[in-house]
């Protein structure tokens, strides 16, 4: 019985989750992966959907990038390069979290408004904004001197 059901789902899965950004079907969701490859294809499967339906993941994808090479290019040292590295990692994780929050508040609560989860979300949001500044802060500690350096100033 179990193993019929557990076909059943297999074969009613959705070949392409992200056909309805609004309308995610995932049948399996409550089994465990039982191979690494497959959790790897569903971590992807988030970063995918992140970039997709993300506005401020994007963002944050683009200015990492853009930081990446600066620090590249002003030659910046491997432990500044980590720390720089250390620190987009924490927004993006955050943003991550952030879109985790949102979609199970969204997912208990439906359209309906609740003093609650305004607050889960805006405190989530609120995380992704402190590692923000606090980024942007780290990236012109390590970058101005080097800037700096780089022009003869």
């Amino acid at each position: 019985m179990i193993k019929s059901n557990m076909k059943q789902l297999k074969m009613n899965q959705i070949s392409n989750p992200f056909k309805h950004m609004n309308q995610i079907h995932r049948r399996e969701a409550f089994i465990i992966s039982k191979n690494l490859l497959s959790s790897f294809k569903y971590a992807a499967q988030g970063l995918k959907y992140a970039f997709a339906s993300q506005r401020n993941f994007r963002i944050h994808i683009f200015i990492a990038l853009f930081v990446g090479l600066l620090a590249i290019w002003l030659e910046l040292s491997f432990s500044n390069l980590a720390i720089l590295v250390i620190t987009i990692a924490i927004v993006l994780i955050l943003e991550l979290i952030n879109t985790s929050i949102e979609a199970v508040v969204d997912l208990s609560i439906g359209r309906r408004y609740h003093h609650l989860a305004r607050i889960a979300k805006d405190c989530a949001a609120a995380s992704v904004l402190v590692s923000s500044i606090s980024s942007f802060l780290i990236a012109i500690l390590l970058l101005i001197p080097q800037f700096l350096k780089k022009f003869g100033v």
